[in-house]
């Protein structure tokens, strides 16, 4: 039971009657920054700055006949009073050790969760409405193609041709949606040992190409992060969506030899994507000086077909947030005025 525990992205308490510690579990070890050890006979109402609170709810759970969780809200500090988190307790009896099992969720944390459940909910249905779309347009796509080539060779030329071709053109550039809409379901990753600073210089180079004037790209990269197992290609292209994204937002700040897009690679140790708890993350960060983006935009900007650009095709952060979550990771948006940056993390263990 203890190993469970200690996998747990939850932070976790076993306490006695007395409602002292006889466990914690990794999670609340590094949010506290106290090993079990160190923790082990002490009142977890020393962790609260209203200790009565844990005792009332223990006195409640303890007189309860029907016995039922308590939940109660709380500020967690350190040992030196330093504030932490405000906290949901959940108290709940434990029958090995016997006593009393506390799960605490930082409420801040509870929220994120949510997002990211909501989110990847939202990304398996948008995947299966995509592909049953794809399905349902691509044989009367083929058929209203085949039949304007069909009108055209009975026309022979004629003045009629402009608009059989304008048919053919839009079913084509249809059928390519669908082909870009479907990449990333149609094939097996590749994989292999991937440096990403590599991937980080190459896409560098291929967005400087575009941009040779007023755009800065700065390096700011943690050389001890170690290679990975992972898809070369769709990382490149992911990044190369987020940083195309973000050059063509700095348009006015490029004009006056002002845009900025910084690169930071970092390691991130207990690092939770869903309700699965990391060891150890890769971190890449996109940051640059344009406008942001728009409030209304901000919750929907890694769905398919939405774009906050005149002529944009809303595929490129789409395909880049499937692309990180083929390799188990996530990305993440803050954005404000003159500063947005994007989060790409990966689980390296």
């Amino acid at each position: 039971m203890l190993f469970n525990l200690d996998s747990l992205t939850t932070l976790i308490a076993l306490i006695d009657n007395e409602g002292r510690i006889q466990y914690a579990n990794a999670a609340l070890e590094n949010a506290l920054g106290l090993s079990r050890k160190r923790m082990g006979g002490m009142h977890f109402a020393h962790f609260l700055e209203e200790p009565e609170l844990l005792e009332q709810a223990l006195r409640k759970a303890q007189n309860s006949r029907h016995y039922s969780v308590f939940h109660f809200d709380a500020a967690l500090h350190g040992m030196l009073n330093t504030p932490l988190s405000n906290v949901q307790i959940n108290l709940l009896r434990a029958e090995k050790p016997s006593g009393w099992m506390l799960e605490l969720w930082p409420l801040k944390e509870q929220s994120r969760l949510h997002n990211d459940e909501r989110f990847q909910e939202q990304a398996e249905a948008n995947k299966m409405l995509l592909r049953n779309l794809a399905h349902e347009i691509k044989n009367p796509l083929g058929g209203i193609r085949g039949a304007a080539q069909l009108l055209e060779m009975e026309l022979g030329h004629s003045s009629l041709d402009e608009y059989t071709q304008v048919i053919i053109h839009e079913a084509d550039r249809l059928q390519n949606l669908l082909d870009r809409l479907l990449e990333p379901h149609r094939h097996p990753q590749k994989l292999e040992m991937v440096n990403i600073h590599e991937v980080c210089e190459h896409v560098r180079s291929l967005v400087l190409l575009e941009y040779p004037h007023g755009l800065h790209i700065v390096q700011d990269y943690d050389i001890s992060l170690p290679d990975f197992l992972g898809d070369k290609n769709q990382l490149i292209q992911t990044l190369l969506n987020i940083v195309r994204n973000a050059a063509q937002a700095l348009a006015q700040r490029i004009a006056h030899n002002d845009g900025t897009i910084e690169l930071r690679t970092r390691a991130a140790w207990q690092v939770t994507v869903g309700r699965q708890l990391h060891k150890l993350a890769l971190q890449l960060h996109v940051i640059d000086n344009g406008p942001g983006i728009s409030e209304e935009l901000r919750d929907r900007i890694f769905l398919p077909l939405v774009s906050g650009r005149d002529g944009g095709s809303g595929l490129g952060l789409s395909l880049a947030q499937t692309f990180i979550q083929r390799h188990g990771g996530m990305i993440e948006c803050n954005s404000s005025p003159g500063r947005t940056e994007f989060i790409v993390t990966i689980p390296l263990a």
